[in-house]
């Protein structure tokens, strides 16, 4: 018996498959053994109900330590003019509850998660804390599966449009909220978002286009629909600000011009 075997119903059997599927695919990562994974998606309310079972929280301790390292790694060499008082806030804010819980809920960890009966009925494949735990441990699972590359590889594939969006400071990533207010302020219309996507489920990317009064004033993409229209906000913001800012410039020039004339 290895250190991973359960005595547990099996892997085909304790999970739907189409969910199950759709995060593997999520993943992409191509486990050689899924017990670890099993584990990593098994709550401790599951295991009070099924005596003998081990729930995912060793597995929750490793994935923290190695997502821990592997985004202090990313963001100290993706971002070598920030001190170090900037890294920890960036890294504390990619490292959050929040944050590990909406990119579980983004790949339907929810759905897969071997629950207790009543945990399960009070909404708890919905539950930040669960969501996010459970996301620890899989990183957890991938790096004991795969080894540090595959796990680094995944920590970065599922963070890294996140930690772009955060490194630009406090309350950049919501672009979206930008962009509507700097459109009130203009008396212009409200900004209507299109999306398409591509890749395969495991390496999908989302395009996003936003429009003011039919016409396209900003395009971006991102690992998800959310983070893709965040980009096109983004987009869309910096080229109404810069317009304001040369509208504003020109407007000046012309003042002087004609008290000097």
């Amino acid at each position: 018996m290895t250190p991973w075997t359960t005595s547990s119903p099996s892997w085909a059997d304790s999970l739907t498959p189409d969910p199950l599927s759709a995060l593997l695919e999520q993943l992409g990562h191509d486990f050689t053994d899924p017990a670890p994974l099993l584990l990593a998606l098994t709550h401790r309310s599951w295991c009070a109900e099924n005596a003998g079972s081990r729930s995912n929280e060793r597995l929750e301790f490793l994935g923290d330590a190695v997502l821990g390292l592997v985004v202090t790694d990313h963001i100290f060499t993706a971002h070598p003019e920030m001190p170090e008082g900037s890294l920890a806030k960036l890294r504390a804010a990619v490292v959050s509850e929040p944050t590990l819980a909406a990119v579980a809920a983004e790949l339907g960890v929810g759905a897969c998660l071997r629950l207790g009966k009543g945990e399960s009925a009070s909404g708890g494949r919905e539950k930040a804390s669960i969501l996010s735990d459970a996301m620890e441990a899989i990183i957890g699972a991938v790096y004991v599966d795969g080894g540090p590359e595959a796990a680094r590889t995944l920590v970065v594939d599922l963070l890294a449009d996140r930690i772009d969006l955060e490194a630009m400071g406090p309350g950049a990533a919501d672009f979206k909220s930008q962009l509507q207010e700097i459109l009130a302020r203009r008396s212009s219309g409200a900004p209507a978002y299109e999306l398409s996507d591509e890749g395969p489920d495991h390496d999908k990317r989302f395009f996003a286009r936003v429009r003011v009064d039919g016409a396209v004033i900003g395009e971006g993409e991102g690992r998800s629909k959310k983070l893709a229209e965040q980009a096109a906000a983004q987009a869309a913001f910096a080229r109404l600000t810069l317009v304001g800012a040369s509208g504003a410039a020109s407007t000046d020039h012309q003042q002087n011009e004609q008290r000097n004339a």
